[in-house]
């Protein structure tokens, strides 16, 4: 078993569980947690900086207030980024006209997969920039980020492609917090995924009560 598949079921079986049983309850915040003066810390994505399809900067702030979908792929991925592309965009298309939420992803083919790629690959989705970020950067600063976000990107020699890495689509909160995840080459997981989403979009914009008047 490789270390991402054991981190999933340790991590996520008994969210997993209670979202199949029904029960309420917020969804949870995935990762490592330690308590800082009687206060409790969760995982967080940490900084990072970025160059999109539009030749602009990427930062935490660009998803300030908002629900994003991560993934990390590369345009010339002969197996399972095509499938996750197509998850990743039906997602798109069901919350295109919803600006609470955004989706980022990142190229881990620095070399190859260029600014003025990225931006031929995204026109040819039909996709739009303020929506859907392709971002490329630092090689190290990439592979790091897929680490933040309890996934895999690596170079190896005998993967498929040069590159091995998993096809999960992650669900990050306006605090940075991943929540949820699920398999991007699974229709079935990505339609349970979108009922994570708009719990998580529920949880996160629910109207303020108004003030009890004595």
């Amino acid at each position: 078993m490789n270390q991402l598949r054991l981190f999933i079921l340790l991590v996520t079986g008994p969210f997993l569980s209670a979202c199949e049983g029904g029960q309420e309850g917020p969804l949870p915040v995935l990762g490592n947690k330690y308590t800082v003066g009687g206060d409790t810390v969760f995982h967080e994505i940490a900084d990072f900086r970025f160059v999109n399809q539009d030749s602009q900067w990427v930062t935490n702030a660009t998803f300030q207030d908002k629900v994003y979908l991560a993934d990390f792929f590369f345009t010339s991925c002969p197996t399972i980024c095509p499938k996750v592309k197509k998850q990743m965009l039906r997602l798109y298309n069901k919350y295109e006209q919803d600006s609470r939420v955004l989706l980022l992803s990142h190229s881990i083919d620095v070399r190859r997969d260029t600014v003025g790629h990225l931006k031929r690959y995204a026109s040819n989705l039909g996709v739009k920039t303020e929506k859907w970020h392709f971002v490329t950067g630092l090689h190290d600063e990439i592979y790091e980020m897929a680490d933040d976000y309890f996934s895999t990107a690596k170079v190896d020699a005998e993967a498929p492609g040069g590159f091995d890495h998993s096809g999960l689509i992650i669900l990050v909160d306006a605090n940075r917090h991943v929540r949820a995840y699920c398999d991007g080459t699974d229709a079935a997981s990505v339609g349970q995924f979108m009922e994570y989403i708009d719990k998580l979009l529920r949880e996160e914009y629910a109207p303020a009560l108004d003030p009890i008047v004595n």
